[in-house]
């Protein structure tokens, strides 16, 4: 008998209408081929079986002891194979317990995550979030075995491998924020107000270099930090009570003058605007749930980018 290298399995299908017809004519029409076609397919079978696989008798055609062996593992494994290739089965959001992990910097939970956790509630309630931070190494891995759904954050800092997906979601740009009536600082600032005043850092990693200050090293020119933070949480109420300057992406300065009196002015430095990505494993590409959790975040993300940057 062949192994399965040298097997070839489209005779499976072929076995399973012989098995049930016993007949080699009856079992052609099924398979709309000709009668010499399903004679030379049975042919074929006995070659690689080493077996006689239907003997002639009185009765009409019967199976040998091998083939009747063979007649529920093949037949099983036909209806397998069926089901892995019909489409996949339509997600309803209503009825499902499904749990999506999404990998995203504070800054992308703090504009996304309120609509996008009001919308599950409504339409979804059965399903759960779990965010985790994003790392300094992109989660390759994760998003290949599903642990992972998706990564939120800036195109620049991800750097996703090129064989990856990546939908962009909506752009920023760099601004910084003083308190209402600062004593110094009241319209935009110029590049020397800019530097003379003492600067607050979100850092999460600890470090005293921001994108800005790498900015700033190119020209030849430094700012004071006097205070770093970890969190983008903290930072507003402690730039509404001091005389700090905070240097951040607009979208998110915006937010902030909804909790607390801020000022936002335009950074006195030649910047680029910032690219927010969405990134997934083209092995979820076609899942339907994955489909509806990126649908929703597209669409929060559209709504984000139709809000115009006003500096």
């Amino acid at each position: 008998m062949s192994n399965l290298r040298t097997f070839d399995l489209n005779l499976l299908l072929a076995f399973d209408v012989l098995m049930r017809e016993r007949n080699v004519t009856r079992a052609a029409e099924c398979m709309f081929v000709t009668q010499s076609a399903m004679s030379h397919t049975l042919h074929r079978l006995r070659q690689q079986l080493d077996d006689p696989v239907l003997v002639k008798s009185p009765a009409g055609m019967q199976p040998t002891a091998l083939a009747l062996a063979l007649v529920e593992p093949v037949h099983g494994l036909l209806r397998e194979m069926e089901r892995l290739l019909e489409s996949p089965q339509a997600f309803d959001p209503s009825s499902s317990q499904r749990r999506f992990t999404i990998a995203a910097t504070d800054y992308m939970e703090f504009l996304l995550l309120p609509e996008l956790s009001g919308l599950i509630d409504q339409a979804a309630p059965g399903v759960d979030i779990h965010v985790k931070r994003t790392d300094s190494a992109f989660p390759l891995a994760q998003l290949e075995n599903g642990s992972l759904d998706v990564v939120l954050g800036f195109a620049s800092m991800l750097e996703p491998p090129a064989h990856l997906r990546c939908e962009h979601l909506f752009v920023d740009r760099m601004a910084c924020v003083v308190r209402e009536n600062h004593p110094t600082i009241h319209n935009a600032p110029s590049l020397d107000d800019y530097l003379a005043m003492a600067h607050m850092l979100i850092s999460r990693t600890g470090s005293r270099v921001g994108f800005i200050d790498a900015k700033l090293a190119e020209l030849g020119l430094e700012r004071r930090i006097k205070l770093i933070v970890p969190h983008f949480l903290s930072a507003p109420l402690m730039v509404a009570q001091t005389d700090l300057i905070l240097s951040l992406p607009y979208r998110l300065a915006a937010e902030f003058q909804k909790l607390v009196t801020l000022n936002i002015l335009p950074v006195p430095i030649d910047l680029p605007d910032y690219e927010l990505v969405m990134i997934w494993h083209p092995l979820w590409e076609k899942d339907p749930a994955h489909c509806w959790l990126r649908a929703q975040i597209s669409a929060i993300g559209r709504k984000i980018d139709a809000n115009e940057i006003r500096l």
